[in-house]
Order: structure tokens, then sequence, then C-alpha cells
């Protein structure tokens, strides 16, 4: 199963414009933003992750509830934050 992550953009990720540092349920991983080009992004904002891209902006309370919704999934939730942990764009 594919899941897109909400995850709270932390910062720039330093080096490529187009990477910023992510959090997703406790994992700080890269992520790149490029698809997000135009929109401004801040520390605090939160985007919807899928396979190291961010692929949209989304509000706080959608992010919360989406991330309840994955956390009552259980193991598929579990095994994606795995696959997140072990996985980073260098």
């Amino acid at each position: 199963m594919c899941l897109g992550i909400p995850g709270e953009l932390v910062g720039p990720a330093g080096g490529h414009d187009d990477l910023a540092l992510v959090e997703v349920s406790g994992v700080r991983r890269r992520v790149n933003i490029g698809l997000l080009e135009g929109q401004e992004l801040n520390p605090g904002d939160w985007v919807l992750v899928h396979v190291g891209f961010a692929l949209s902006k989304i509000s706080e309370d959608e992010a919360q509830a989406v991330l309840a919704y994955l956390e009552g999934l259980g193991q598929p939730y579990e095994d994606e934050i795995d696959a997140l942990r072990a996985s980073d764009i260098t």
C-alpha cells in the first residue's frame, strides 16, 4: 500500500532549493518541495508527502485528521513509517 502522509515543515534542508526538512510522526527527512514551487512555505506548515515529494500544502486540521486515520490502520501505517526511517533523499 502506498500512503501520502502529512509532514510538518521544519525548514530548508540546505544545499538544494527544492529540498526541505519535514517531520513525519517523529521522523525527520529531506523531501523534495519542487512540486509546490510558487507557494509560500514556512516552518510549521503542513504538506502531504509521498515517495519523498511534497505533493500539496494542507491545513493543520486536515493533517491531524489524516494522521489519526492513518494511525488507526495499524500495521500498514507502521510499515510506512519504518520505510520512511530507512530512506532519505541525498
